[in-house]
């Protein structure tokens, strides 16, 4: 089996006991972004699977749209990651 040379670690250990890698990932032309795929994009970032650049870029993602993904994760998990669950969350 071939394994393409890459920067950085190929999997990371989650506090959960879980293990992300880089095969967990969404794929780059990912159009429909559903919670469970930007939960998987800020923990690989928040743990160090990729460097918050490389995401960007990857996922073709502003700092700002990671940056509103990560505060929703650390202030009410997953479940704010929802579309239908936006006002639920959203600060007035």
């Amino acid at each position: 089996m071939y394994l393409r040379k890459i920067d950085g670690p190929r999997t990371v250990n989650l506090p959960d006991g879980a293990v992300l890698s880089r095969a967990d990932m969404p794929p780059p032309n990912t159009r429909r972004w559903v919670a469970s795929r930007k939960a998987a994009v800020v923990k690989g970032v928040v743990f160090g699977l990729l460097p918050l650049k490389e995401a960007l870029e990857t996922y073709r993602l502003s700092e700002d749209e990671f940056n509103e993904w990560r505060h929703a994760v650390e202030t009410h998990g997953e479940a704010a990651l929802k579309a239908t669950a936006l006002q639920r969350y959203r600060q007035p």
